[in-house]
């Protein structure tokens, strides 16, 4: 894979290549391939559940919340009519492989990595593998939102990922009529606009890109200006016991089912103190100090900033209870309670992703070596613009078996993902 710059692969920003993508079991990619409509109505709740609680049919504290540490005309925004109804075209989850199936972690609205599942799938899938998506799934997923062409916004914070949107914009316009193009964030005008826009930067970056007023209520922009669709908080609110019978309304038995057999049981990590008589639900604990006083076998709890913060992506502002001192634990959360009004946190139960072997190329020798350790599956789900769902691949990363975070870090392999016999 001598071209991997062209996805930038680079030395100091790079990952370790498989002679093989990941195989996984017919019922696992059944599982992935009817997965994207129920998180589909999942989004459309969290959208539903926020706009009901500005328009005061639900308690206002839900709004209240997910608007913590927003400038006002953003608010505004993504609480204006123009928005209603709209949410991200590109559903991507983030699922750990464990022992018990699939564990969801995040679900992000701006997902990196779709140019490298596209050249990664194109590389493999001429070598005749099945994959999940197909060889040329990703690239006809990303069409499907914008299919007569358009551009991709993309901000100098977001610059790592440039390469791989690139590879993928000349991909499109190598395989159809277009145009599709990539501009600067910083200095887009709305008076340069194309029909239709892809952001590729996320909300909490809004003051380095001078346009993004003007385009805030603009329903031709993927993903839309609604940061409440980037904060982790929905993944604990679906657990709140007061929400039971909000969620019960908004979704489907079945899919609310499968949402929450996925998504670990989670807590917001709200200040505010308790009556003398009540207690945090399963924590069995009466204020998050208490949680402080656990042991590191009681610590498998995993404590997150929420969004809108460059803290927020990646695993930067992730801390993993039983994998740091008690000092740092007690610190950690003694800073998500003082930073609950403008950066609130969520915590949630730890899901350990079971252990599994796969090759990979040894980066100095070329050797073809194996690797002990956990996997992530990101699958991508395009929203085209009949409001069809299709999957259109699945890219995996794999870390060595004494890591607790996985994400696409130096001695991670990067892949993707087969269809198993």
């Amino acid at each position: 894979m001598s071209d991997a710059g062209a996805v930038g692969f680079r030395d100091d920003r790079g990952w370790l290549f498989s002679p093989e993508p990941l195989k996984l079991a017919p019922a696992e990619v059944s599982q992935l391939e009817r997965l994207g409509h129920p998180l589909r109505m999942f989004q459309q709740g969290c959208d539903r559940i926020y706009r009901r609680s500005v328009k005061g049919t639900l308690p206002g504290w839900i709004a209240g919340l997910l608007d913590s540490g927003k400038p006002e005309w953003l608010v505004k925004a993504q609480q204006s009519d123009e928005l209603r109804d709209v949410a991200p075209r590109v559903i991507r989850p983030d699922l750990l492989m464990t022992e018990n199936g699939f564990a969801l972690t995040e679900l992000d609205a701006v997902p990196g990595g779709m140019g490298i599942t596209g050249w990664l799938s194109q590389h493999y899938g001429a070598e005749g593998y099945r994959l999940v998506g197909g060889a040329a799934g990703m690239v006809e997923g990303f069409r499907s939102l914008m299919p007569s062409g358009g551009e991709v916004l993309i901000s100098a914070e977001s610059v790592d990922y440039r390469p791989e949107m690139e590879w993928l914009v000349k991909a499109l316009n190598d395989s159809a009529e277009g145009p599709w193009g990539i501009a600067s964030a910083e200095a887009f005008q709305e008076s340069d606009s194309s029909e239709k826009l892809y952001r590729f930067f996320e909300l909490f970056d809004w003051e380095a890109i001078p346009a993004l007023p003007s385009l805030a209520r603009c329903r031709n922009l993927t993903p839309p200006c609604k940061p409440h669709f980037e904060e982790k908080l929905w993944l604990a609110l679906l657990w709140s016991p007061s929400l039971r019978e909000v969620w019960d309304a908004e979704m489907r038995g079945s899919h609310l089912q499968r949402i929450k057999e996925l998504v670990p049981y989670g807590w917001v990590v709200d200040p505010i103190p308790l009556p003398p008589h009540a207690s945090l639900p399963r924590l069995d604990i009466h204020s998050w100090q208490q949680l402080g006083d656990f042991s590191q076998k009681q610590r498998r709890l995993v404590l997150k900033v929420s969004g809108f913060s460059e803290l927020a992506w990646g695993s930067r502002g992730v801390v993993i209870g039983h994998d740091v001192s008690r000092e740092e634990w007690v610190e950690a959360l003694s800073a998500a309670c003082e930073g609950f009004e403008n950066q609130p946190h969520l915590l949630q139960e730890f899901r350990e992703a079971k252990l599994l072997e796969h090759p990979y190329f040894d980066p100095v020798t070329g050797s073809r070596k194996m690797m002990r350790g956990r996997a992530r599956l990101c699958p991508y789900y395009f929203v085209d613009e009949e409001g069809g769902i299709k999957l259109g691949g699945c890219l995996a990363a794999i870390v060595p078996a004494d890591k607790k975070k996985i994400h696409g870090m130096r001695d991670a392999i990067l892949t993707v993902c087969e269809v198993g016999e």
